[in-house]
Order: structure tokens, then C-alpha cells, then sequence
């Protein structure tokens, strides 16, 4: 088997029903092994072995359901988008033709009210005939698209609201002819003759107007990947042959050196070879203060250079960047479905056969019971049944939704990888946490300096000179440590001496300079003893080095890997949520507990190997909790497989971003609050649309079967319901971080 994954866009779907019946009969092929259709976003995902099917015969099977798949490989994003602009504009057309038409129709329908007799109407408008001239073409010309849908639908053996709308319509529409030519003497000879024209094209005109502003709202729905895709530079300034050339960005190859000069864009992920700069990265990672960057240091595509000139060297091109891989990540969640949905997919593929059964019982009852032999009454009550009921937002309940949360939570650095880990997240009750990278920084700080005997800018001139020459990262943290707190004086060495496990050597201006652990001290017969009780620092989870000048202590250093100045307030919002926060460490317990104790987490697991950190929490879940595992390092993997929801700090490794279903891009604790707040929201924005549109079937089928809903009436409602949804939905978009 060659099994291939593929995206479509798909052209010609109006509701839930065209989606389910598009994946209910490519299902039926034995060469697809998965396909998700999505309505509000108007694309399909297919899986398929290509040795049994291929993607044209796919495209061939749907052209002839009626519906139009296209690769979105073969057409670009601002192909696609200007596709659905032209198609929306000749809906706009074909609406305002409609409504033109309508008016008449609708005057003459409105003066039928005794509290609108006053009104002027023409005498033309009530003629048959006129009102027939009027109606024919949006029937048949405008309201054409309706026919040919239920044709489609009808000859693969389902139907869809097309059914449904030419239905109605076709019943008005014929009913009012027949009535025409039975009693158009009658018109002739001054009597009123009760048509039903207006209800044909009104509904038509109605389901229009719907449509259009159904578009509109799920447009932008989907701005979160226009905003992302708006972020890419269109160019860069490149060194070619000793010049700078100005190239587009799909000319950039990995290893160009890229000139970027303050305000712009730094083209593609990047290492600084030259100058400094301040960089803004709010676009990917949601972080709002700018970021000093220096030669060596990583820069992503599409962050802005702000004050500095800086020469970088590309790295990742293409679909390789961070924001292709995030914009790809977005793609994917909002296409995606969540097991929410497929329930409400079900209900509307069997939902339009049920509709046009229980519209034919209305119709035998008013017209055999409750009104026995007014036809007029029953078709009424019948076509005000199969307008009511149209599916259409019950089918964009869900995906819109988490469309709208989805983007809205890429805009604040949060990354789903699809609809099902939304509504997991939704669920958690327990986050557990790992240390190192998560909690804290991820890397040595100094913490502490004590001295003795010596002025303490000496001290540091000291310290700092003989640990610059150390590539060890506890050096490069305590030589960094020394230079924010005062401007070093360095001293020249004479000579320097590494001892791995033990510390340095190194001597200046006739001294000798010993820093290092007891070990080094003890074998260079240095007295220590009375600097001993500083150890008691280890139980912090610091690593204390011991400084000798001449074979005498001076000074004692402390340097720990630091907690992360929003980890106290992100765990205590957390814990506001009703959130169960556990530690989970492979450090001593001593130094596990002091960390807890710092950010107020109470339940702490302490010396787990990496290879047991999967099991621990399979042992949470054995209680019945449902856990989100958030971790940034390999050594996590395995953890964030097995937990209920995965996240992982973006600034971690790649390993760890592609084994989990969220990647928080910010490096703080407050992320995995926003991640929960955005789930938890899109879900209650998915029961409350799912709410709204079973709740108003259930009320409008009645409502219109009972005689209480005119067709126009059931129409309008109709129209509101999906816009309703679409508006619901898009509330999603103007949450801001708690």
C-alpha cells in the first residue's frame, strides 16, 4: 500500500448534508482510508492508497455528486481566495436581481394586512399574470442552483437543503400557476384571487440573503490564516557576486547571506553573523516585548528588526520556517474534526429525508384532519416545514467554532494540531508539569555571592576573568551573572587549567585562582571548613563553588537553574481554574521541593528516570484523572505520548513539538492557562451553537407543522439561524488573555 494524505478545496456545498454525503460515499471506496469534509472552511482531507485510486478519479467520483474538488497544491491561497470572491459577487448579483423582483411581491403580500390597508398598491401587482412574469425567472433562472443541487443529491441517493428549498419553492410556484389559470376570469372580473407567488420568491430571495451573509461571517472566520500568511515578506536583500540584489523570498537559498535593516522583516529563519538588534516576535509567539538578539543567535522569519542593522545567514526556507510550520499547524486544526462534531455530521445526514416525511404528514393532516379540504392551508404548512427546517447550521456549529478558536489561539501563541485536541483540553483536570525548561529557565544562573578578606569588584574582576577562558555553561552563567551586576575590568591569565568534574586553575599577576567543588579543594589541600554551612544551598537545588586566591577561600558561588518569573502566577490561575498541578521531576526531592514550595505546587514527583516518567502518568490517569503533560526536552516524548493532552514549550526541541497536540510557542507558564481558557471557551461556544440549532429545529418543525409559521416567516428564521451560529462562533475571535 502507498498511502498518500491530500487537501482539497471543495466548491458547491450549502449544508451539513452536502459535507456528510460527500464523505459518506468516497467512505465507500475500498482505497480511502479516512476523509474529513469541512464545511465552514470549504475543503476535504483524503487519505488513500494511490496503487488503488487515484486523486483525479477522487475529484471525477465528487464532480459527479454534483460538487468540485480542487488540489490546493494546483491553486494558490490568493487564487482560492479570489475564486470565492467572484463567486460571492455573482451571488450578490443573482440576490439583487431577486430582491428587485421580489419587491412587488412582497408590497402586495404586505397590504394583505389590516393594519397596513391604508397602502396604495397598483393594480398590476395583484394581476396573476404579472405576478407569474415575476416570479418565472427567480424560480427557474436565480433559484436554478437549487434544482440542480437536489438533481444531484437525489441521483446519489441522499438529499441535502436543496432538496428541501425546491421543494417548497416548486409547491408555491405550481400551486400558484394552477390557481392562475382556474380562476384568472375570476381576477378578470374584479375578485381577489389568493396566490402564492410571493411565498416562492421571497423564500429564494431570503435563502440568498442568508447565504451571502453565511459567507461573509465564515470568511472571517478563517482570518486567522489570512493574518498569518500576510506576516511572510514578499523579498529579500541578499549578497550575490559581492552585491545586494533584491530577489523574492522563493529565490532565498539556504545558506544566503540576508541584508535586513531596521523596521524590516527578517525574511526566513536566520543565525545573526552580523550586528545586534532588538527583535519583535509578537507575530509568532504572542510575546509583546521585543527580544535582544546577537551574533550567533537564532531569528525567525517574520518577527521585525527594530533598531539595529543586521546581517544573517538563512537556515530554514520555505515550508521549513516556523511560521510555515505554524500556519500549516492552524491549517490543519481547522480542517480537522472534533469527535463533537461527527455526532452533529450524523444527525444532519439523516435529518433531510425526516424533514421532507414529516412535511408530507403535516400536509395529510391539515389537509385529510385539521382543515379538511383546504389544499391551500396544508401546502402552506408543508413548505413553511421544509424551509424551517433546513440543516445549515446545525453543519456549521462545530467547525466554525474552532476555526474561530483555533486562529484566535495562534494569535496568542498556541498551537492546536486539530479539533480533537481542542475538546481534550476542554476536559483536563490535571496538568503536570516537568521542571527543568518548563518551570524554570532551563539553563544556570548566579544566584548567590558571598566574600571574604576582599573587596567584592575585585572579587569579580577575578572570578569573571579566570571563568571567561571556561566553555563549562555554569561559567558562561557566572561570568554573564557578574556582568549585569558591574562592568568587568579582565584580567590577562598567565596561564589556565580545566579539570573536568572539579573546576578551573588559573593564574594572573603572580596569584593562583582556584573555583571549584570540595573535590578540587580537598586535592590542592585548600582549607574549607569554615565556609562548610554554605553546602546547605544544595538542598536548594544550587550548585555552590568554593573560590581560593593563594590556596585560601575568598568566596563562595551559587548557581541554579531559576524559576521563571510568571511560573508563581501562571500555577496560582491554574489553580483558579480548578486545575490539579503536579511537578514531576528527575531531580532529588530535597531540590524539587524547595522549587514547589516557590511556586506553590503541593504535589511534587521527585527522581523519576526518563523512561519512567510515561509510566507516572499512566498512574494519574488510573485515578481516573484526565492529565494534560506540558514538557519541552527528548526526555519528554515519551510522557507527553501517553498523556491525556500533550503540550510543549515552543522553545523547546522539535522532538517534543512534534509529539504533542499543542505547542505553546511562548516559553512561559501563562500559555498553558490561555491553552485551557481557549479550549474551554470554543467548547462552550460549540455546545451553545449546537444548542441554538438542534433547539430551534426542534422548536420550528412544530412550530410550522402546527400552522403558526408562514413560509416566509420559516424562511427568515432559517437564514438567521446559520448567520446566528456563524455570529456566535466569531465571539471567539475578541477573547483577550486573562
Amino acid at each position: 500500500m502507498k498511502e498518500r494524505e491530500i487537501n482539497y478545496d471543495v466548491m458547491g456545498m450549502h449544508c451539513a448534508a452536502c459535507s456528510a454525503r460527500i464523505e459518506k460515499r468516497l467512505s465507500k471506496e475500498d482505497a480511502i482510508q479516512s476523509i474529513a469534509v469541512n464545511l465552514a472552511l470549504e475543503t476535504a482531507n483524503v487519505v488513500y492508497d494511490e496503487e488503488k485510486i487515484s486523486s483525479d478519479k477522487i475529484a471525477q467520483i465528487v464532480h459527479d455528486m454534483g460538487f468540485e474538488f480542487m488540489e490546493q497544491k494546483m491553486k494558490t491561497d490568493d487564487a482560492m481566495e479570489q475564486l470565492r470572491k467572484e463567486e460571492q459577487k455573482h451571488q450578490e448579483k443573482k440576490f439583487i436581481v431577486s430582491l428587485l423582483l421580489s419587491i412587488p411581491l412582497m408590497w402586495t403580500m404586505v397590504t394583505h394586512f389590516s393594519f397596513t390597508s391604508f397602502l396604495w398598491i397598483p393594480k398590476i401587482f395583484l394581476n396573476p399574470v404579472f405576478q407569474l412574469i415575476l416570479t418565472t425567472p427567480i424560480q427557474f433562472v436565480i433559484g436554478w442552483q437549487f434544482y440542480r443541487g437536489a438533481y444531484r443529491s437525489l441521483k446519489s441517493k441522499s438529499a441535502n437543503m436543496d432538496v428541501l428549498v425546491a421543494l417548497g419553492t416548486s409547491a408555491a410556484y405550481f400551486y400558484s400557476v394552477y390557481l392562475t389559470i382556474l380562476h384568472y376570469r375570476h381576477f378578470q372580473q374584479g375578485h381577489h384571487v389568493h396566490l402564492y407567488f410571493e411565498t416562492s420568491a421571497m423564500l429564494i430571495t431570503l435563502i440568498l440573503l442568508g447565504k451571502l451573509l453565511e459567507q461573509k461571517a465564515k470568511g472571517r472566520t478563517s482570518e486567522a490564516i489570512k493574518k498569518l500568511v500576510s506576516l511572510q515578506p514578499k523579498t529579500a536583500l541578499v549578497e550575490r557576486d559581492g552585491k545586494e540584489q533584491l530577489i523574492d523570498i522563493a529565490e532565498v537559498v539556504v545558506g544566503d547571506i540576508i541584508h535586513v535593516k531596521p523596521g524590516e522583516k527578517i525574511p526566513v529563519d536566520a543565525i545573526i553573523v552580523k550586528g545586534n538588534s532588538a527583535i519583535d516576535e509578537a507575530m509568532i509567539s504572542g510575546e509583546p516585548l521585543p527580544i535582544d538578539k546577537t551574533v550567533g543567535d537564532y531569528v525567525v522569519g517574520a518577527t521585525i528588526n527594530k533598531n539595529g542593522f543586521l546581517k544573517i545567514k538563512a537556515e530554514k526556507i520555505g515550508k521549513d520556517t516556523v511560521l510555515s510550520r505554524i500556519i500549516e499547524t492552524v491549517r490543519q486544526a481547522q480542517s480537522s474534526k472534533a469527535p463533537i462534531q461527527r455526532m452533529a455530521d450524523k444527525i444532519a445526514g439523516i435529518f433531510v429525508p425526516v424533514v421532507v416525511s414529516i412535511s408530507l404528514l403535516t400536509f395529510l393532516a391539515w389537509y385529510f384532519v385539521a382543515d379538511r379540504g383546504n389544499f391551500a392551508k396544508a401546502l402552506e404548512n408543508m413548505i413553511a416545514v421544509l424551509v424551517v427546517a433546513c440543516p445549515c447550521s446545525l453543519g456549521l456549529a462545530t467547525p466554525t467554532a474552532i476555526m474561530a478558536g483555533s486562529g484566535r489561539a495562534a494569535e496568542l501563541g498556541i498551537l492546536f494540531k486539530g479539533g480533537e485536541h481542542l475538546e481534550n483540553a476542554y476536559r483536563a483536570d490535571t496538568v503536570v508539569l516537568d521542571k527543568t525548561g518548563t518551570i524554570t529557565e532551563g539553563k544556570p544562573s548566579l544566584t548567590d555571592i558571598v566574600t571574604k578578606e576582599i573587596n567584592q569588584n575585585e572579587f569579580f574582576n577575578l572570578v569573571a576573568s579566570a571563568e571567561k577562558n571556561s566553555e563549562h555553561p555554569l561559567a558562561q552563567a557566572i561570568v554573564e551573572g557578574i556582568s549585569q551586576k558591574t562592568e568587568i575590568d579582565f584580567i590577562e591569565l598567565t596561564a589556565f587549567e580545566n579539570l573536568p568534574g572539579h573546576g578551573i586553575i588559573a593564574r594572573m599577576d603572580e596569584h593562583e585562582i582556584a573555583i571549584g567543588n570540595r573535590r578540587l579543594m580537598q586535592e590542592r589541600g585548600i582549607d574549607f571548613s569554615s565556609w562548610i554551612g554554605y553546602f546547605e544551598m544544595e538542598k536548594q537545588g544550587k550548585t555552590i563553588m568554593l573560590v581560593a586566591r593563594d590556596k585560601k577561600i575568598i568566596g563562595v558561588i551559587a548557581v541554579a537553574d531559576t524559576v521563571k518569573e510568571t511560573s508563581k502566577q501562571a500555577i496560582l490561575k491554574l489553580k483558579e481554574m480548578g486545575i490539579e498541578v503536579v511537578m514531576m521531576t528527575g531531580d532529588n526531592a530535597n531540590s524539587a521541593a524547595f522549587v514547589a514550595n516557590q511556586i506553590g505546587i503541593k504535589n511534587v514527583i521527585a527522581e523519576v528516570l526518563p523512561e519512567d516518567k510515561a509510566k507516572e502518568i499512566q498512574k494519574l490517569q488510573q485515578q481516573g484523572k484526565k492529565v494534560a503533560m506540558v514538557g519541552d526536552g527528548i526526555n519528554d516524548a515519551p510522557a507527553l505520548a501517553v498523556a491525556d493532552v500533550s503540550m510543549a514549550i515552543g522553545t523547546g526541541t522539535d522532538i517534543a513539538m512534534e509529539t504533542a497536540d499543542i505547542t505553546l510557542m511562548r516559553g512561559d507558564l501563562s500559555s498553558i492557562y490561555d491553552a485551557l481558557f481557549m479550549s474551554r471557551n470554543t467548547m462552550r461556544i460549540i455546545q451553545q451553537n449546537l444548542f441554538w440549532a438542534l433547539g430551534y429545529n426542534c422548536i420550528g418543525i412544530p412550530v410550522a407543522a402546527f400552522g403558526f409559521l408562514a413560509p416566509w416567516v420559516a424562511g427568515t428564521a432559517m437564514a438567521f439561524s446559520s448567520v446566528s451560529v456563524v455570529t456566535n462562533s466569531l465571539r471567539l475571535q475578541r477573547l483577550k488573555r486573562q
